[in-house]
């Protein structure tokens, strides 16, 4: 009898043991990747108010655009909150990447900036214009200047748009692709540049000070990424939850006054 007493209580803490197993997985932070600056700022408030729903979170931030898309297919990250659709789609393209958008997360209207000219009229022939050296982003201020009338590009381009899209420049401007992370700096050498906001906040520009900006009314809105395989698992609702709740709105709203909107 005590025997048999002995094996129910072993069998007992075998079970307890494998249906607890699920539950000590959720301790483990969920690491989300970041860009320092905006993403890194109200990502420190997701958190908080993730918490309360039980989440865990611990920020990685990182200095570039190519990084957290990486960690992210290794593993070493759960999700993603630092790029927009069309960036998402190229390297989905590019490196097969089984990635799945499951929010909507802000956009940042990007700016150009100058320390030689006041406006984008002042720009002499052949003045050097900094972009970005990724497609996404570098197609994104093409279709800006050719807004802003300095150039046309081939109507075919469509928001992958490179320099060698430019069918009529009468300023004769000589496009320079740079790091994203590296174009604030080029300001001193440059004529003029165009810069991501994220980067330009954490270069200490001022978002007001920029000669143009692209229209609010764009495709860019930023998102939050995680791997196809974990879309449907419950971390990601209250993930997705906690980021979009009112709190969150008004931190943006009062945060960057404009220079970061809500894309939720």
């Amino acid at each position: 009898m005590k025997k048999r007493t002995l094996i129910q209580s072993a069998l007992a803490l075998t079970l307890a043991a494998a249906f607890a197993a699920p539950s000590l997985a959720q301790d483990k932070p969920l690491k989300i990747g970041v860009t320092a600056g905006p993403h890194a700022q109200i990502f420190e408030q997701v958190k908080k108010i993730a918490e309360k729903d039980g989440l865990k979170i611990q920020i990685v931030e990182f200095s570039d655009y190519v990084q957290p898309n990486a960690a992210l297919a290794a593993g070493d990250l759960d999700a993603n909150s630092y790029q927009h659709k069309p960036y998402l789609d190229l390297q989905i393209q590019d490196r097969g990447y089984k990635f799945t958008p499951v929010g909507y997360t802000v956009n940042f209207p990007i700016g150009l900036y100058s320390k030689k000219v006041k406006s984008l009229n002042d720009l002499k022939q052949g003045a050097r214009f900094g972009i970005p050296n990724d497609p996404t982003n570098g197609g994104r201020v093409l279709l800006t200047l050719q807004d802003k009338g300095l150039i046309k590009l081939r109507p075919e381009a469509g928001l992958k748009a490179t320099p060698l899209d430019v069918i009529d420049n009468p300023k004769k401007i000589k496009f320079v692709e740079l790091d994203a992370a590296q174009l604030p700096r080029s300001l001193d050498d440059l004529d003029a540049s165009a810069v991501n906001t994220n980067f330009a906040l954490s270069a200490g520009l001022n978002v007001k000070d920029a000669i143009a900006q692209e229209s609010a009314k764009s495709p860019y809105v930023n998102i939050l990424v995680v791997r196809e395989q974990d879309k449907d698992k419950p971390w990601v609702a209250k993930l997705v939850k906690a980021y979009h709740s009112e709190e969150i709105r008004k931190f943006i709203q009062t945060e960057f006054k404009g220079a970061v909107l809500p894309g939720f």
